[in-house]
């Protein structure tokens, strides 16, 4: 069994093998703050753009935006809108993809943990979701 522990250098979720996963305890899962870090660091870069270019653009300071990346700040609801603007993307988008991503480390660690392609979660994608204006 593996757990999602932080690594001492990223502050972002890795599989390592863990005192719980030993002793057969339930993993810990990873802190929404580090994963929604991870994934904003990740799209910034994927977009070429500096953190000064996205603070701008989404009205907070690059030092805000910087612990939002290395997982220090939980954003309120509100800041993550600001900065998934200034990134381009949505809400379902970033949501989907750290699901995703949660899901591959899952499935990587205990393949019978994973969603099972029957299940209707499975099947969940952006076009089931519908945003009211």
């Amino acid at each position: 069994m593996v757990d999602f522990v932080l690594s001492a250098d990223s502050k972002s979720a890795e599989e390592v093998p863990s005192e719980a996963a030993r002793d057969g305890k339930k993993p810990r899962e990873p802190l929404w703050r580090h994963m929604l870090g991870d994934r904003l660091r990740g799209l910034r870069h994927e977009r070429g753009a500096t953190l000064g270019e996205v603070a701008t653009r989404a009205g907070v300071s690059p030092q805000y935006l910087s612990e939002i990346e290395r997982g220090r700040k939980e954003p309120s609801s509100e800041m993550i809108a600001a900065v998934i603007g200034a990134l381009d993307t949505t809400l379902v988008d970033l949501t989907l993809d750290i699901a995703e991503s949660l899901n591959a480390a899952r499935r990587r660690s205990s393949p019978q943990a994973s969603i099972h392609q029957s299940s209707p979660q499975a099947s969940i994608r952006q076009s089931d979701f519908v945003l009211a204006a």
